[in-house]
């Protein structure tokens, strides 16, 4: 069994920048995909970033691109987000997540096998 653990949230205002991580244990996950996800309230989950398992290849969301930075640490089995100039828009609760072994990223919640419990990023204006 995987668990994932976020931290790095909390409430920063505009143009300001925060770094998430997500801790796994459980198993190495240097041979999945991984990434990360967000909700808003009354929001269906959406993807942000994502990262691939071999060769570091990442994916964004178009309103995220040039502003935020997936990467992982495999020897720390370990994800991030570093997010830059922040915009109120991107209060969400952002989840990180772990797709299956040797497997493509994906854009869509239904290409991943765990999930954290999310960690709250307020962006005030």
């Amino acid at each position: 069994q995987v668990q994932l653990v976020e931290s790095g949230g909390g409430l920063v205002q505009a143009g300001g920048s925060l770094r998430l991580s997500c801790a796994a244990s459980g198993r190495t996950l240097s041979s999945s995909a991984m990434g990360w996800f967000r909700q808003a309230p009354g929001k269906e989950r959406e993807f942000v970033a994502g990262i691939t398992w071999i060769g570091g290849r990442t994916y964004y969301a178009d309103s995220v691109k040039g502003r935020f930075t997936i990467s992982r640490d495999n020897a720390k089995n370990t994800l991030y987000l570093q997010m830059n100039s922040l915009k109120p828009e991107d209060t969400a609760v952002y989840y990180c997540a772990a797709g299956s072994p040797f497997g493509p990223v994906t854009m869509t919640v239904d290409g991943y096998d765990y999930w954290g419990q999310g960690t709250q990023v307020t962006v005030s204006s």
